[in-house]
């Protein structure tokens, strides 16, 4: 088949390959978890070498699109693969080095119209609706983390405590599984901040202790933005990692 011209013409050929499989995934042709034609197969449906897929493939892995198993082909990624989703978005350890999955419990769901700022971060219009959660990510009992998500209502439909609370996996994976909205990568700012009396009460602290913020813009398929939060974070016993390579 003749390569769309929506991919400009002097990108190398697999790129364009790429984006054409990007444009298949978002489109959930193959959803979360799900096998995705074999090399052989992509080759022939878009009239290119082998070679030029598997490339095209290799930097779909490389941004965590998609996940190759050997002997068994390559896979949809998804967040419902708990640890290996969990780790990579959420950067908080403990002091020991020691990986602990966090208990998340979700406070409450609110509506309202997005401020000038959320407008801003999320692209959306003056006086679009969008959903703030706030959230508590507990570790061996203790509140550590007190998340504050704000997400375009349009995209999150229906999305209400008790069916988050139904859910019971991670709540990148809810997103996923719900409502059909990957989280691909995000981009963060890291402050040192003092604790107001309702997130010192929350997190079970006192009021002007040091806490972590982490501001997050999260995206999906085509660099578009679908979330924004503020993560605080009480660092007793906890720091937070960066690996860079």
């Amino acid at each position: 088949m003749a390569i769309p011209p929506a991919t400009p013409a002097f990108a190398p050929l697999y790129l364009q390959i790429k984006g054409l499989l990007e444009r298949s995934l978002e489109a959930r042709q193959w959803r979360p978890g799900e096998a995705i034609p074999s090399e052989i197969e992509l080759a022939r449906r878009y009239g290119v070498s082998q070679g030029t897929v598997r490339k095209a493939i290799d930097a779909l892995a490389d941004d965590n699109l998609v996940v190759r198993r050997q002997g068994k082909g390559t896979f949809v990624a998804t967040h419902t693969e708990e640890r290996s989703s969990l780790f990579r978005f959420l950067r908080i350890r403990r002091n020991d080095g020691a990986e602990v999955a966090p208990v998340s419990r979700l406070l409450d769901v609110r509506r309202t119209k997005a401020g000038q700022d959320i407008v801003r971060l999320l692209a959306l219009r003056q006086g679009d609706a969008v959903l703030v959660l706030r959230r508590v990510l507990d570790y061996a009992g203790e509140p550590v983390v007190l998340d504050e998500i704000t997400l375009p209502a349009a995209l999150f439909r229906g999305l209400t405590k008790a069916r988050y609370d139904a859910y019971g996996g991670s709540m990148y994976s809810f997103f996923e599984s719900e409502f059909g909205v990957r989280m691909l990568k995000a981009q963060e700012r890291i402050r040192a901040i003092a604790a107001d009396a309702a997130a010192a009460r929350i997190l079970n602290t006192e009021p002007g202790a040091p806490l972590l913020a982490v501001d997050r813009v999260t995206l999906t398929y085509g660099e578009r933005p679908v979330e924004v939060r503020r993560g605080l974070c009480v660092t007793r016993a906890f720091h937070y990692l960066n690996e860079l390579y």
